[in-house]
């Protein structure tokens, strides 16, 4: 851990910051929103953003991220941008890959991490990426990549679900095991989509996460997000509220990430997590 930087090293000798803004625009949410909610979270702090293709939100992002560069609050290389591609789309290494405007001209000339693979291999040989990861992968999966012939770049990371009610504590000890950073996306429970069983317990109501929130006089919210970067993860957080964005900050802030002073919570959460898997 690079704690002075709040950032974590990855296998290919670049680096992660452990709290990271996910761009995904819930249903009849305007993508105007993301727009907004990119610059306050640059404004607050964070240097990590999570898009991808599918969220078709990439120019809106891409500009909050050039408004913002070119007002002097960051400058390009302070920003880690996450861009993830259908592998379908890789079948010309590039062409969807970059975020551009209604003119197709590119919003930036470099993203930091993208899912798939040969085709990546070949982005990040082009200079298109600097690293390349997967999402959604299990062990089995990762096992594939690992041993494939040939094999130029290992994936630096795996962006998978995972919050106290999933914990994914075999794949992180897995991915742990390669050298491969675990990016836990849902960081604050499942969402209340119509993909969801609306009778799953709402993580930020559990009693054990809000007493530990009273004890500590912190939100559940950043009890959750503090335990996860114990662990060792690199958590996503979205949200279109500045107050929220601006709090989930304070796991940063407010909670010291080393020191004989820090509290630990990786051995009490997992007494709620009733889906561990």
């Amino acid at each position: 851990m690079d704690h002075k930087h709040q950032r974590v090293a990855l296998n290919d000798g670049h680096f992660i910051p452990v709290l990271g803004l996910g761009t995904s625009v819930p249903e009849k949410v305007p993508k105007s929103e993301a727009f907004k909610a990119t610059k306050i979270a640059i404004e607050a702090g964070f240097r990590h953003i999570d898009s991808a293709y599918v969220y078709d939100v990439e120019e809106e992002v891409g500009l909050a991220i050039r408004s913002k560069i070119a007002d002097g609050t960051v400058k390009r290389e302070d920003i880690f941008y996450t861009s993830k591609v259908l592998c379908m789309l890789c079948i010309y290494p590039g062409t969807q890959l970059l975020p551009r405007d209604e003119q197709g001209k590119l919003l930036f000339e470099t993203v930091d991490l993208c899912d798939t693979w040969e085709a990546m291999e070949k982005c990040k040989d082009a200079g298109l990426t600097k690293s390349i990861g997967v999402s959604n992968f299990n062990c089995q999966h990762l096992e594939m990549i690992l041993n494939k012939p040939g094999l130029k770049y290992k994936p630096v990371c795996n962006q998978v679900e995972c919050h106290p009610y999933l914990n994914q504590r075999k794949l992180l000890d897995f991915c742990k095991s390669k050298d491969i950073v675990l990016v836990a996306y849902g960081a604050l429970g499942s969402s209340r989509s119509k993909w969801v069983d609306q009778s799953t317990p709402v993580l930020l109501d559990d009693p054990v996460l809000g007493a530990l929130a009273k004890k500590h006089n912190r939100s559940p919210a950043l009890i959750a997000l503090r335990y996860q970067l114990q662990r060792g993860l690199v958590v996503l957080v979205s949200s279109f509220n500045e107050k929220r964005i601006k709090e989930n900050m304070q796991v940063l802030r407010d909670f010291g990430l080393q020191g004989s002073c820090a509290v630990s919570f990786t051995c009490v959460l997992p007494k709620l997590s009733t889906y561990v898997c």
